[in-house]
């Protein structure tokens, strides 16, 4: 049984409302799609978790957002919320939808929705379903596939909740030697690896961090 990552560049006009954002407002990093269920062809019911603050800019869009039929909001106390809502799906989501679904592939959650613009998704089935299910996504939406393998559950556990930026910020804070003792590196590495400011990349740290001990003490327990 394969998987097959793929990352979606859907413009603008294309994306979700509240995907738009994400990629508009600052604070925002992306938003997960943990849970779906169809209630019919256009009204879907979703669970999110979106990491980003403050939550009241957010709420105010979705309040002005005509596709949003019904939403509930519960915080979470690291500047991060879940969001459960009921929409209706716009044309290109609904084809986005068809492709991932009628070509006999499963989509393993999350679904990421970044602040760069794109719609990271990992599909699980036969192999040769998988140029079926590229070839089905609607016209003007850029397809990379990231990477195809063997699955293995194990490589979709979000073991220490970090978004795929706060994974990259604590990968090139080790290559740099940040975490050595004495320390070798600083976070002005950790940003110029990232191609971000010193403040951008300390902010990631800082969120990667706190989630890590937080599963931790939480009852995650060392492994």
């Amino acid at each position: 049984m394969k998987y097959v990552g793929l990352s979606l560049s859907l413009p603008p006009e294309a994306r979700n409302p509240m995907h738009q954002f994400v990629v508009d407002h600052k604070g925002y990093e992306a938003s997960y799609l943990l849970r779906g269920n169809n209630i019919d062809d256009t009204v879907h019911t979703l669970l999110f978790y979106v990491d980003g603050h403050p939550i009241a800019p957010y709420r105010e869009a979705l309040e002005a957002t005509e596709n949003v039929l019904e939403y509930a909001i519960s915080t979470c106390p690291d500047e991060s919320f879940y969001l459960y809502v009921r929409d209706r799906l716009s044309e290109t989501g609904r084809g986005i939808v068809d492709a991932v679904t009628t070509a006999g592939l499963v989509s393993v959650s999350p679904v990421a929705f970044n602040a760069d613009g794109t719609m990271e998704l990992t599909l699980v089935g036969p192999g040769e379903t998988v140029q079926r299910a590229v070839e089905a996504v609607p016209d003007g939406i850029g397809v990379d596939v990231r990477e195809v393998g063997e699955y293995a559950s194990h490589r979709f556990e979000p073991s220490a909740a970090l978004t795929d930026r706060q994974f990259e910020a604590v990968a090139a804070a080790v290559d740099c030697g940040y975490y050595e003792e004495p320390r070798e590196g600083s976070t002005a590495d950790v940003a110029e690896a990232l191609d971000c400011s010193p403040g951008t990349a300390a902010e990631h740290l800082r969120k990667a961090e706190q989630r890590v001990m937080g599963r931790l003490v939480d009852g995650d327990g060392p492994t």
